[in-house]
């Protein structure tokens, strides 16, 4: 069957007639956003969720209108600390997980440190959730898939893995934005790579530029407008024009990866717009995911550099 879906297709669409009834999900940052509303059309549709989040209070305010099974679990990936609470908790519990979707993460703040003194993005966008999706692989059941939430804006920047902390060069927060979604595509080649045996398949997706959440929390309306318009700008020419999608329809593409698409043909890959995404060379602001980002070679030196950073080997 040929994939009917796009850019504008929403959650309920991409599950319309699906049930997931038997299936149960961990998806992270269910406090607000894309990651309320992947939890809410995935227990909806009949699977047992459980919602990571930093602050409970939040999470339980945020996800209260859900109908269905949503449990939550506490997890915040600036601490290594909360990171293997949160892991040996559902360890312990012994339940498997048809799909992991590591939704969490944060975009362009200003500079700092974890708890255990990595570069904010690097650290909650990449090194929590590899330590947690290693922690858990032995749950995640034969068949299964990891779902590794990305973004265009990997096109801004490839991994250092020599400055990983910007310790030797200046920050910049959308370098550092770039080098954490490369990181979270290249964390997916891999763990597909190792796990793919079992059945077990990786994917990173781009949700899309959603203006409802609170990704942008650390820039001003007036950085956000310009944002937009230099992306406009820069867009050349036959590509669609920039356009905001709503909440729905950016939980699409990870509901997609999730639960539709071919596992054959998301695993090690990169989606966009409920579809697997075009290699695509050059500079600019284009659909498709760049060839470093995909470089099999560099997903494994960066499987060995996270391994020595957070000092446990998987």
């Amino acid at each position: 069957m040929p994939n009917t879906f796009g850019a504008q297709t929403t959650t309920d669409e991409v599950l319309d007639g699906i049930d997931l009834t038997g299936r149960r999900i961990l998806v992270t940052g269910v406090s607000a956003g894309l990651g309320v509303e992947t939890a809410r059309a995935l227990a909806e549709h009949g699977a047992s969720v459980v919602g990571a989040a930093r602050d409970l209070g939040k999470a339980r305010a945020a996800t209260q209108a859900i109908a269905g099974d949503l449990e939550l679990v506490e997890l915040d990936l600036a601490s290594l600390e909360s990171v293997r609470a949160c892991a040996d908790r559902l360890l312990a519990d012994g339940r498997p997980f048809d799909v992991i979707i590591a939704n969490a993460g944060v975009m362009a703040p200003p500079f700092g440190h974890t708890a255990d003194g990595f570069e904010t993005q690097f650290g909650v966008n990449h090194l929590g959730h590899f330590v947690l999706i290693n922690r858990l692989a032995p749950l995640i059941a034969d068949g299964g898939r990891v779902v590794n939430l990305s973004s265009s804006g990997h096109r801004l920047a490839d991994v250092d893995l020599d400055d990983p902390n910007f310790e030797q060069t200046p920050y910049d927060p959308w370098v550092g934005y770039g080098r954490s979604k490369t990181v979270n595509i290249l964390f997916a080649v891999e763990f597909d790579r190792r796990h793919r045996a079992r059945g077990i398949r990786a994917t990173a997706v781009h949700p899309g530029g959603i203006e409802e959440t609170e990704l942008g929390r650390h820039m001003t309306q007036e950085e956000m407008d310009a944002l937009v318009a230099s992306i406009k700008d820069a867009q050349e020419e036959g590509v669609p024009e920039f356009a905001w999608k709503t909440i729905p329809q950016g939980a699409a593409t990870s509901v997609w990866a999730a639960i539709v698409a071919d596992a054959d043909a998301i695993g090690g890959r990169y989606g966009e717009d409920c579809a697997v995404a075009e290699i695509v060379e050059g500079e600019g602001v284009r659909p498709g995911v760049r060839p470093y980002a995909l470089d099999p070679e560099r997903a494994k030196a960066l499987w060995t550099k996270s391994e020595e950073l957070v000092g446990e080997r998987f």
